[in-house]
């Protein structure tokens, strides 16, 4: 069974909600970003997701946009995130999801790319710019290599088109809680739990909500119409502050873990 799927058979099993967080691969390094998984694991992520640097990231913000410019700069490239991915196996079974552009898979090659990520441990891949129709062979390639096409569904999708997404995700549903690019915000959508009650007539999988979650209340709140919540720019804005400091992996761990203890208290 697929790292992913396990996760959130335990976290059901245990009446739990996930944490998912994303930081970008690379940023300020790739040795960085190992310590950091590692950590996060010690401090209670159920799901890792690594941004893998892309020069045109449109569906970032501009916190997550520098921080793909930061791991661009340290020279981080596609097959060195996987190399890190492996190395992070030989200490953690983190699940591990790739949150990628289609032009890099493109580049190297659909088949050739998913087959080197399931090989170096990566358990799904997040496509941002790739719509189901459009997949061609993609959603068979992640099946026969044991990951999970994860998929977006955002505040504006009709309920018609989230009976054509849906059905075809594995692994988790992220819903994007707020329309536009990524980014901390002062208060969570009001529209949660209407839309996540629409997909779950679509979708037995568990709901990841995203986008703008910035602190522990937050956390909080969002996790009781959610099976996970996702963080992201919070926990980046902390890296690009903190650099490579000595205090880089220890403070953001510490903020992580107060996330972890909102959605477990």
């Amino acid at each position: 069974m697929n790292r992913i799927d396990q996760r959130f058979a335990t976290l059901r099993s245990t009446g739990r909600k996930g944490l998912v967080i994303y930081i970008g691969a690379g940023d300020p390094d790739l040795e960085s970003t190992r310590q950091l998984a590692l950590a996060f694991d010690k401090a209670g992520v159920d799901v890792l997701e690594l941004g893998v640097p892309f020069s045109d990231p449109l569906a970032d913000g501009l916190v997550n946009q520098l921080a793909a410019q930061r791991g661009l700069e340290s020279g981080t490239t596609p097959p060195r995130v996987l190399a890190t991915v492996k190395a992070i196996r030989t200490e953690s079974q983190i699940p591990i999801v790739l949150y990628i552009y289609f032009n890099l898979l493109h580049r190297v090659g659909l088949r050739e790319f998913i087959r080197s990520a399931a090989e170096a441990g990566v358990d799904g891949l997040l496509v941002l710019d790739l719509p189901p129709e459009e997949s061609e062979n993609y959603e068979a390639l992640m099946m026969e290599s044991g990951l999970c096409p994860i998929y977006l569904v955002a505040p504006t999708t009709p309920e018609d088109r989230i009976a054509v997404i849906a059905p075809r995700a594995k692994g988790f549903i992220y819903y994007v809680s707020r329309e536009g690019v990524t980014g901390m915000q002062s208060k969570v959508s009001d529209t949660i739990g209407t839309m996540t009650a629409t997909i779950r007539r679509h979708s037995p999988l568990p709901i990841a909500v995203g986008f703008g979650i910035s602190n522990p209340e937050q956390a909080r709140a969002v996790a009781q119409h959610a099976e996970a919540i996702v963080v992201g720019s919070a926990v980046v804005h902390r890296i690009a502050t903190l650099g490579r400091s000595l205090g880089l992996v220890p403070e953001v761990a510490g903020f992580v873990t107060s996330l972890s203890n909102a959605i477990t208290s």
